[in-house]
């Protein structure tokens, strides 16, 4: 397995759903009328206080390896699999997994953008 094909895409995810827990949890628990419950979870992980105060390096270093990520899937959907039936049958089976693991990275990151960077414009 090379690095992009392994790598990229998971620091796109990770950093996707880095980017849900920063901004877009807390606006969903704050909407809901949870605010007791969003102070529970920022004491218990005082880390997503971190997040937040980082949004923009965030959205820009998850924006970046969501945008290499999908540049590699593009330029690699046409790349052949092993001929050896059972291995091209895995290979196909990944290539879907992979696809709709970089399907949630770009709604998980459109989600936390907008909740980031839009909401507080249309709420108040």
């Amino acid at each position: 397995m090379s690095f992009r094909n392994t790598i990229v895409p998971t620091l796109a995810l990770f950093g996707s759903f880095s980017t849900l827990l920063c901004c877009a949890l807390p606006a969903l628990f704050v909407s809901l009328g949870a605010g007791a419950a969003l102070i529970g979870v920022v004491s218990t992980f005082p880390q997503l206080i971190w997040l937040s105060e980082h949004k923009v390096g965030l959205f820009t270093f998850s924006g970046v390896m969501i945008v290499i990520s999908g540049t590699t899937r593009y330029l690699s959907r046409n790349a052949p699999c092993p001929v050896d039936a059972d291995r091209a049958k895995a290979c196909l089976r990944l290539r879907r997994i992979s696809l709709g693991f970089f399907y949630v990275s770009v709604g998980l990151y459109l989600i936390g953008f907008y909740f980031a960077f839009v909401a507080r414009y249309l709420v108040g």
